[in-house]
């Protein structure tokens, strides 16, 4: 279990921290929530913490325009975690939460995420890649899930069963994406696994009355119940844990982060995707696995503080 303790970092060693949310991404407004939850918590317990909503154009510019000791990196979906934004504050030589350039390119993209995978042994439903602008026809078994390979919260997403539904769900999620992945659907039982520090906190199972764990399933309804400790048997949980940190580390993931996983009826579980910044609303998934874990949510906010690199 983690030890909080060995997590700690104090606002003088922190100094002036800019917290970046908001920008102008399908998921803006879970950001906007994120932010300012973990602006609240720095600030009650001492820290130097400022608020940038983050104009994607002009950043450069707004970083210049003050002096910052390191960030807390907020932005959910493109810009923010897929290197984008990483890479800038590299520039810039200040320090960040949670993971590299390279590793968030990758966690973003479903796409490669599955392909690393894959070369590593570890399992993932079958998939197929569609491209705006070819046709192509379904060759993987229905039902099937289509998710943009480039977006998180479940935006764009939507369950296919049946080969003429294929089309207006590959419109749907052309909106925000020009590649599509296309994931066999895994009936049973759906968990998510916190990773901090390089370990795990206790899983998460999800259930829904919705047909999937949906963006409304998440951010807006109040009927998903999220139970944690999972109720798994103990050779289980460790197989669930094992996976997730084995998951997060191909990926180059660190620091912070979160991995969704699948069990189907036969028990075998398969690798969905990993949150490299996931959310931290009332709703969110990794604040209700800390509190089992003994950490608090203001805790919880200075122990990803300190996985920023100095």
């Amino acid at each position: 279990m983690i030890d909080v303790a060995k997590a700690v970092i104090t606002p003088e060693e922190a100094g002036r921290i800019v917290v970046l949310y908001g920008g102008h991404t399908a998921e803006r407004e879970i950001s906007l929530l994120t932010g300012q939850a973990i602006y609240n918590a720095l600030v009650q317990q001492g820290f130097d913490a400022f608020l940038l909503d983050v104009d994607e154009k002009n950043l450069r510019q707004q970083l210049s325009q003050q002096t910052f000791d390191r960030a807390f990196v907020a932005l959910h979906g493109r810009f923010g975690e897929d290197g984008t934004i990483q890479g800038l504050l590299e520039m810039f030589n200040i320090p960040y939460t949670g993971s590299g350039v390279l590793a968030s390119a990758l966690a973003m993209d479903k796409f490669r995420s599955k392909l690393v995978w894959q070369g590593l042994g570890l399992p993932t439903p079958p998939y197929q890649l569609f491209r705006k602008g070819e046709s192509q026809s379904l060759t993987i078994d229905l039902p099937c899930i289509l998710k943009p390979v480039h977006e998180g919260s479940s935006v764009g997403m939507t369950k296919v069963k049946s080969c003429e539904e294929l089309q207006s769900a590959l419109k749907k999620a052309y909106q925000f994406d020009e590649q599509v992945l296309a994931e066999t659907w895994v009936t049973g039982r759906e968990f998510t696994v916190t990773i901090l520090h390089g370990e795990a906190l206790p899983a998460i199972e999800l259930k829904t009355p919705r047909e999937f764990y949906d963006y409304e399933a998440k951010y807006t309804t109040n009927d998903t119940q999220y139970i944690c400790p999972c109720e798994l048997e103990n050779e289980q949980r460790k197989q669930l844990t094992k996976l997730a940190l084995e998951a997060f580390s191909a990926l180059g993931c660190e620091g912070w982060g979160r991995v969704d996983i699948m069990q189907d009826e036969a028990n075998n579980f398969w690798l969905l995707e990993v949150n490299t910044i996931p959310g931290m609303t009332t709703h969110s998934l990794v604040p209700k696995a800390a509190k089992v874990a003994g950490i608090d949510f203001n805790q919880l906010v200075m122990s990803i503080l300190a996985t920023s690199k100095s």
